[in-house]
This record gives structure tokens, sequence and C-alpha cells, in this order.
């Protein structure tokens, strides 16, 4: 892909260190891109990274993570972005490991990822940890990604009923990010409901958007103090900029006790779409597949009227039947041109298609948002 200054979707990006003093350890980075030197830009690319550890070098990881996906990324193509964005992100996580490893003052830095991809007007997101994506669509906002924490895990299987959540001493403890000695298992789940299974949320990736969509990409920072109803009335009543510094604002004005960071996107009209890898090839198969079929077809054509000449000069009738039977063109036919036709496979993404990484969860040994880690007495 090719960098550029210019994107097709407005964006925004906004961070802030909060009130209580805290280093800033949050990390983002907004990228656009062309696929050829002709096409205008098609490529949006938004990552935001929150760095776990606090003393213990959070913000390198962060940065790490940013630019690592970031450069992983642009020297990608668009051809299989949700195989690119797991290298890109599993890449990042050994990179913070290996620092960490040989550097006793970064040891057991981590950080978390969100993610999102637009190629044209489709939408590719991944998470790991518990920094957000949300879409506003239709007046209503719906959380795309699912917290990697233990208060989410607690919910889901009934451990923790949802007015129990607030005030928890375990509600900033992660159960996955990048920085663990094995790379955590990348989140593609983008629900959009929450009566989609597991398999469902995974084939909405490559979601088309429509004009006046807003993506939100977030740091726990902003959602520990901020309602979701209250960040979709602010992307709904403000311009962008605007939107994006109200709930900054908002967030400080209630406390700000961690960096608050967050990339606002909008949808504009006309948005250009750019056909997917497997529609290519279904495309470029069908033009193939057509192309053998005439030919075939004038060969066989060709071949009658050599034979049969004779016959259709005549000014004696032939009765049809003695005349379709010859000119019925059938796939068999092929065969006797020593042609044959292998169709191209297309090329489709289904869950099954993931690389099983190993199971188990990876915990952070501290919540995220202390300036120490906890330590056991």
């Amino acid at each position: 892909m090719i960098r550029t200054d210019q994107a097709h979707m407005p964006a925004v990006a906004l961070t802030h260190a909060g009130m209580t003093g805290k280093t800033n350890e949050d990390r983002y980075a907004v990228s656009a891109y062309k696929l050829s030197p002709r096409q205008p830009p098609s490529v949006l690319l938004a990552v935001l990274s929150d760095g776990i550890g606090g003393h213990r070098a959070g913000e390198v990881a962060a940065e790490l993570t940013v630019n690592t996906i970031s450069q992983y990324i642009a020297q990608s193509n668009e051809k299989h972005p949700i195989e690119t964005i797991r290298e890109a992100i599993e890449l990042a996580s050994r990179t913070i490991y290996a620092q960490a490893s040989h550097d006793p003052e970064r040891a057991g830095m981590g950080s978390t990822v969100a993610l999102a991809l637009t190629i044209g007007n489709r939408l590719y997101t991944a998470s790991v940890g518990d920094s957000r994506i949300y879409l506003v669509r239709d007046g209503h906002i719906v959380q795309l990604t699912t917290d990697h924490t233990w208060i989410q895990e607690a919910l889901e299987k009934g451990l923790l009923k949802p007015e129990q959540v607030k005030g928890h001493p375990n509600t900033h403890v992660i159960r996955r990010y990048l920085g663990s000695p094995t790379p955590p298992m990348v989140d593609f789940r983008l629900r959009l409901t929450s009566q989609e299974n597991d398999d469902q949320t995974l084939a909405n990736q490559g979601l088309v958007l429509k004009h006046n969509d807003r993506l939100l990409l977030c740091s726990d920072g902003l959602t520990d103090l901020v309602k979701p109803e209250e960040i979709q009335a602010a992307l709904l009543a403000k311009p962008l900029q605007e939107a994006a510094q109200a709930l900054i604002d908002l967030a400080n004005q209630r406390g700000g006790h961690d960096n608050i960071t967050l990339i606002a996107v909008q949808v504009p009209e006309n948005l250009p779409e750019v056909a997917s890898s497997s529609h290519k090839w279904a495309l470029a198969f069908l033009g193939i597949f057509v192309s053998v079929l005439i030919l075939v077809a004038l060969a066989l054509g060709f071949q009658y009227i050599r034979q049969h000449g004779s016959i259709l000069n005549s000014n004696t009738p032939v009765p049809a039947a003695q005349v379709a039977p010859q000119m019925t063109l059938t796939i068999s036919n092929a065969s006797q041109t020593a042609m044959t036709i292998t169709p191209m496979p297309f090329m489709t993404f289904t869950p099954t298609a993931f690389p099983t990484l190993p199971s188990g969860p990876t915990l952070t040994p501290w919540p995220t948002n202390t300036l120490v880690p906890q330590t056991t007495p």
C-alpha cells in the first residue's frame, strides 16, 4: 500500500494523561493509504494501545505496539486483511516480550490494542485487552469488541451480576495482553447484536459501512467514566472534533483517574467500494470461464460448418431432428478438443481459517490503572 496524507474518511484522534498526574501510557496512530498510484485514498488504519505495567515501561510497550502494527500493515496489501492483522499483532507481542526479557527495567511491560482497518467501505476490527471499538449507526451505539477482563469472564459465567461490577477490586485485571510469553489470541469477533454467536460475529468481518456511521476506538480511561449512551449522544450531536474533546472533558470532570485516548472516524457519503479478494477471484474466474466457453463454441461451430457445409447450402430442406442434436453444445464436447477447465477456488473468510493458538488466558500481574504493580503480601 502507498502512504498518503489524505484519507477517504474524516478522523480525529485525541489523548489526555488524566487528572491524577499519571504518565500517559496510551499511544495511537491513524494512517491513510492508496492501493495504487492512480487510485484515490481508500484505506484507513486506526490503532490504539494502552500500556500496562505502571513504572515498568507501559508507554514503551504501547509505542512498540502502535509502531510495529502500523509498519507491518503498511507493507502489506489488501488481499488478506484478517491474516495480516493477526500477524501484525502477534509480531508486536513478540517484540514487546523480547525487549522486556533483555531489559530488567522493562520486565513485565505489556499493552492492549484496538484496531480498525477500513478498505473502501468495508470494516475489519481486532482487539486484545480492554480497549474498545464502538459503532454508532442509525441513532444506536454498539460495542463491537469484547473485553478480555476478569470482570467480563465473570459476567459471562454468571459469577457476577452487572450491578456488582462497579467498584469491584478486579475491575482492571486483564486476561489477554501483548507482551505475554505466548502471543495472545487476537479477537476478531465483530459483534453487532448480543444474540450473535461467535461464528456469526467472525463472519461480520468486512462489514459494509454506511453513510453517517461513526466509529470510536478508546482506552478504558474513557469507558470507566463515560457511559455508552453518553458516547452516542456526543457523536450524534457534535462535529467529530468537538465530540471527541467533549468526551475527554467529561471523563476528566468525573475524576480522570486514568489516561484517556480516543480515535473517532466518520463515514462520508459516496464512499468508494473496494472489491474484496474473494470477489476479485470470482470475477476473474467468471471471465476466464466465459472466454473458454466462447472459444469452444466457435471451434465446434467452425468444425460443424466444414463437415456439413454441403447440407446447409443445399436447397433440400433438412429435418430439424437431424440438425439439432449436432448443434447442441455440452461440456463433454470440450474433451474432444483436449481442453480441460480447472475452476479456481473461491477465497472466502471462515472461522476455521484461523490457526490454532496455545489455549489459556494470559493474566496481567496488576490492574492497568495503577501507578505501581500490586504486590502479594
